[in-house]
């Protein structure tokens, strides 16, 4: 946990520098494909998808060292070759897992938070999943595991293996030649988002092009069919938590509601979207079905709003930055405190993005989490030996944050409810 934790304490900074590159680019182009709101919605997705991480919450049912114990044929060391065969290997573990996320209904769940943002951009990168709670891939790395390459190398392999594919999350690198026919690029991951019916369910690979060649799942971006990205059943909401667990949700209604025990069973395990028959007209749920005619999510918005989202994201991140610095100091179970306080806080600053008048309900919980933590520690986890005016900082942020809230809920929300307002260019 610590030494992930010290990796995206380096990695964090990286990617949000880029954000601001590609955002200051489109801008100067005349062709921004970052709207801010949809980038805080995407930071706060990466968020969570962090804590999860770093705080280990979440199961292996067959460990790749146990693996290694059990079958390998040889015993590599950490050297080039091994870090080599590792990377190769996850690739392929990479296709395969990515692949059936898309093809089996239970499995969308955790990856449909990848592919709900309405843009493409690099900050929709880090849409990653809170709800894979479970690896059951694992056994997808036989191949290194037979080789006998250590644990160590796949541990530090596979962060470096998902960073590498944020590059490529961005409408503003065309089509790049030889490259293509080799690597993952811009374009062969515009089709992967793209919802369009020629390009659903293509481009699983995520470094290596070449593995939906050889399995029959490529397609390259054309000319005439411009990607429109997003998810058929659109998530319509801001807030990471909730778009987790929609597709979840929809599941256990339709198998609570199927009157045959053989619907109940196998819907879990029928192709992605695949519901009992005549659900569609008896229990209806938006869906796309022109996708050069719909309205993206959540397009107008106060300045006001936007800045004030901004804000709460870059002073979330500082909050974030300090748990993963500091998880020894910390300690159990402490850190488990401190996540539950960062999910509350994505929780409520989604909530407020959403327009929703419970926003005001999770501002005052968080601000309750918060007191109750300086209550009983006597301080924000030790911050105050840092500085010593650590506890009022905190807790006049948060009161002030409880005070914006609502604001946006009982004036602004309300004012630009009586009037038009143009789409947002931020």
């Amino acid at each position: 946990m610590e030494e992930y934790g010290k990796i995206l304490i380096i990695a964090m900074p990286i990617f949000l520098v880029l954000i601001v590159i590609e955002k200051i680019y489109g801008i100067y182009k005349k062709n921004d494909t970052a709207p801010l709101i949809d980038s805080v919605s995407s930071i706060s997705s990466g968020i969570t998808n962090s804590v999860k991480d770093v705080l280990g919450l979440s199961v292996t049912f067959l460990s790749y060292e146990w693996m290694v114990s059990k079958i390998a044929v040889f015993h590599l060391e950490a050297n080039i070759l091994s870090y080599c065969i590792a990377f190769f290997v996850i690739d392929f573990y990479g296709y395969w897992s990515h692949r059936l996320a898309h093809q089996i209904n239970f499995l969308w769940n955790k990856h449909a938070i990848h592919h709900s943002s309405e843009e493409f951009n690099l900050a929709c990168a880090l849409r990653q999943p809170i709800a894979s709670l479970v690896n059951l891939f694992t056994f997808l790395l036989i191949p290194a595991a037979i080789l006998g390459v250590p644990a160590s190398v796949i541990a530090i392999t596979l962060p470096l293996h998902l960073f590498l594919q944020f590059w490529y999350h961005t409408k503003h690198i065309k089509k790049m030649g030889f490259v293509e026919k080799i690597l993952v690029t811009p374009s062969h991951h515009r089709v992967h988002h793209a919802i369009n019916p020629e390009y659903l369910d293509k481009n699983h690979s995520q470094i290596f092009i070449f593995w939906d060649k050889l399995f029959g799942t490529f397609q390259e971006e054309l000319d005439d069919v411009p990607p429109v990205f997003g998810i058929t059943r659109p998530a319509n909401t801001w807030n990471p938590i909730k778009i987790n667990f929609q597709h979840l949700t929809l599941l256990i209604k339709d198998a609570w509601r199927a009157e045959n025990w053989k619907d109940k069973l196998t819907i879990w395990f029928k192709p992605t979207g695949w519901r009992p028959e005549n659900f569609e007209e008896k229990y209806p749920v938006n869906k796309i079905e022109n996708v050069f005619d719909f309205n993206k999510y959540g397009t107008q918005n106060s300045q006001k709003l936007i800045l004030w989202s901004v804000a709460q994201i870059l002073i979330t991140l500082l909050f974030v930055s300090y748990l993963f610095e500091n998880i020894a100091k910390i300690g159990l179970p402490a850190i488990f405190i401190y996540g539950f306080f960062i999910l509350v806080t994505i929780y409520s600053n989604s909530e407020l993005m959403d327009k929703s008048k419970y926003a005001v309900f999770w501002e005052g919980f968080r601000l309750s989490i918060a007191v109750s933590i300086i209550t009983f520690y006597g301080g924000w986890f030790g911050l105050n030996s840092i500085f010593s005016f650590s506890n009022y900082i905190i807790i006049g942020y948060l009161s002030l944050s409880i005070l914006v809230t609502i604001y946006f809920v009982t004036v602004d929300f309300k004012n630009n409810q009586n009037q038009t307002i143009k789409p947002s260019t931020a």
